[in-house]
């Protein structure tokens, strides 16, 4: 009778795994083909326009500007923001929206950003300047205003803008955004940030978002002089280093088609540098750039950037 007991508590025990089994998880038949069937429509409708983020349900305007200035570290006054990413095209448009609605006309007036814009394509500008004067402080000014100018170009502050999360903030009658109008709207947050906050802190704002740039950079990609031995026969002069003379430090397949020269640039019997090239004359011209690099402290290991300068606003020429 105890045995049967046993038998009867193991069945009972046995009873819930068995249970267990039979509920796995399975997928339906059904869901196989439907979900094939809707990535065919998919496909079949090609590539949908991308949907801005502002028409999402728990999209709130003011509140991400608020994040906006949070995430940077800033204040800023909300109207200003506000309309430092309204476009000018968009405004027209909202005007001649409630035109037709019948509003008055002392209530149409919507701010755009283009006068911000100005007033911060002018900090930067001058920022970016005297910034470049003081890291590239042997760099001539035809140098400088090529770099400067790659620093302030429209590609340039179009990817600035873009990791700063402008794009789906801005008020513009196309979406997505074009690099031109990015490239505004991050002027115009610089113009928005100097009247809210100062312009010590636009200046900032520059130097930690716009001059940054230049880490890791390649200035000889940048900037490449035209004509490399006139210019470095004329800073030689300037700085009363000698004139530089070119000379040939070897060759290699002189008759054949794989040639290769060796030029040294010599200025004072000092090697201001050296260059290769497959014929005489583009081996002096590579010496001189790599002189140039030299005289102006542009080579890739040359000391990097220090990011952490502070300039006062009397060095920044803003007039």
């Amino acid at each position: 009778m105890s045995l049967l007991r046993c038998v009867a508590g193991v069945i009972a025990l046995a009873r819930p795994i068995n249970n267990a089994i039979q509920t796995q998880r399975h997928f339906k038949r059904w869901v196989s083909p439907t979900l094939r069937e809707l990535a065919h429509r998919v496909k079949k409708q090609g590539p949908q326009k991308p949907e801005p983020r502002s028409g999402f349900v728990e999209w709130n305007y003011r509140s991400e500007l608020f994040a906006f200035g949070k995430r940077l570290n800033e204040e800023f006054q909300l109207p200003l923001l506000q309309t430092a990413f309204t476009q000018r095209t968009y405004a027209h448009q909202e005007q001649e929206r409630q035109r037709m609605l019948g509003i008055a006309e002392a209530d149409l007036q919507t701010a755009d950003n283009s006068q911000l814009a100005a007033k911060g394509a002018h900090i930067a500008k001058a920022y970016v300047e005297a910034y470049l004067q003081h890291a590239l402080p042997k760099v001539p000014s035809a140098g400088h205003q090529a770099i400067a100018s790659y620093l302030l170009g429209t590609e340039t502050l179009a990817h600035v803008s873009t990791h700063l999360g402008t794009k789906e903030l801005i008020f513009s009658t196309e979406y997505p955004p074009s690099s031109e109008t990015l490239a505004q709207t991050l002027q115009a947050i610089i113009g928005a940030l100097a009247d809210s906050s100062g312009v010590e802190r636009a200046f900032l704002f520059v130097r930690d978002f716009i001059c940054t740039q230049l880490n890791q950079k390649d200035l000889l990609e940048i900037w490449t002089p035209e004509q490399p031995l006139q210019l470095l026969s004329e800073v030689c002069t300037e700085r009363q280093l000698g004139e530089p003379e070119p000379r040939l430090l070897g060759d290699c397949g002189k008759n054949t088609v794989l040639a290769a020269f060796q030029v040294g640039i010599y200025a004072n019997r000092q090697l201001l540098g050296k260059g290769f090239g497959e014929n005489v004359q583009t081996a002096t011209e590579t010496a001189a750039i790599d002189a140039l690099q030299t005289v102006f402290e542009m080579h890739e290991n040359r000391r990097p950037f220090d990011f952490r300068m502070q300039l006062e606003a009397k060095n920044v020429k803003l007039g």
